[in-house]
């Protein structure tokens, strides 16, 4: 069986994510892979563990979107080197409030043996908290 590159893995991953391929989503993750996600948000710290990464952190965050507001995740840039993939995304949407949410995300992530093993998400958080954590 031939273990998948690093760039294959994290591209097939966010493509996923931008299809709504959740057995590809979670297929992507080493059981005690990790997400560092940043800032002083609800959702920021590290999440430990690909079920807590998978139900927890991505799956919670559906419920900050309006039901017809669902993020649309394109992929603008990929650079591999080794086992680090750097991918850049953007993130458009609605919030649960009504506000627009339109964000550039970059990620570091770590692949070993075919699977995702860790994340560290850089974003605008400030963003975030004005969109979809008015409430709070």
């Amino acid at each position: 069986m031939t273990v998948a590159d690093p760039r294959t893995v994290v591209t097939a991953y966010v493509t996923a994510v931008a299809e709504g391929d959740l057995d590809t989503v979670a297929a992507s993750f080493a059981e005690d892979a990790t997400w560092e996600y940043p800032g002083d948000l609800p959702i920021s710290r590290v999440w430990s563990g690909r079920t807590a990464i998978l139900e927890d952190f991505l799956g919670s965050a559906g419920a900050l979107f309006a039901p017809d507001g669902r993020p649309r995740i394109t992929v603008t840039n990929v650079i591999a080197d080794g086992e680090q993939v750097v991918a850049e995304w953007t993130s458009r949407g609605s919030s649960r409030h009504g506000h627009p949410y339109d964000n550039r995300c970059l990620g570091v992530f770590t692949v070993r043996d075919g699977r995702i093993t860790a994340v560290r998400e850089y974003t605008d958080t400030q963003h975030a908290a004005r969109t979809l954590f008015a409430d709070e």
